[in-house]
């Protein structure tokens, strides 16, 4: 047996420790995220390689692409972080109005298509809201990536879907970690919210204003 396929046994269901580590790398990087740490991207990027090795291990092909499109935001995401940090806090700010039409439309068309492509593949026996988790997890990375705000509100929405998807597909173990990540999410929205407000309030050394040209090209 190699490390690949090694784990162990709950209540007779095997666990793959590429499984147990890629969910616990996972649940460190909203932890890190709501810290605004550039440790966020290289402990999303090892989660990713785990998970996609767990899902390639199971024959789990849909999600193993969730896990290369994940390690390839996770690249975006850490590139984008460390020139916005340049040994200063991360300066986050709420999406403009365009940017938050852009990511519904990117998410509306988005789920259609893989929803269409997994119907068509036999991928999902539930191609529609398996299609808005991937392409919803994909703009929340992406928006994370970019420090918006708005980010932990998509994962909110794609969380209060997962939960009850994962239950009903019988992955317990993925719909306890789906709710950790709902309230994770939560207290990462808020502290994330009031960084913003506080830094409004000083007035100076804080994000531009959303909607002003200066928070477009941030």
């Amino acid at each position: 047996m190699s490390w690949v396929d090694a784990g162990f046994e709950v209540l007779g269901q095997k666990v793959l420790w590429t499984d147990l580590a890629g969910n616990a790398a996972a649940l460190g990087t909203v932890a890190l995220a709501i810290r605004k740490t550039i440790w966020t991207w290289p402990v999303q990027l090892a989660g990713s390689v785990l998970l996609l090795v767990a899902s390639l291990n199971a024959g789990l092909t849909g999600n193993a692409l969730k896990q290369v499109m994940f390690g390839v935001l996770a690249g975006y995401g850490w590139w984008k972080w460390s020139q916005g940090l340049r040994g200063r806090d991360l300066p986050v700010r709420p999406a403009t109005g365009y940017e938050r039409l852009v990511l519904l439309a990117v998410l509306a068309a988005g789920t259609a298509l893989v929803a269409a492509f997994f119907q068509a593949t036999g991928w999902s026996w539930a191609p529609l809201p398996d299609a808005y988790i991937f392409v919803g997890s994909a703009v929340a990375t992406y928006a994370q990536g970019r420090a918006l705000t708005d980010f932990w509100l998509v994962w909110i929405a794609v969380d209060l879907v997962g939960v009850p998807l994962a239950f009903a597909s019988g992955l317990v173990v993925s719909g306890v970690v789906y709710g950790v990540f709902l309230v994770m999410v939560l207290v990462g929205f808020r502290d994330w919210l009031r960084q913003y407000r506080a830094h409004r309030e000083e007035g100076t050394g804080g994000p531009a204003r959303p909607g002003t040209k200066e928070a477009v090209a941030a």
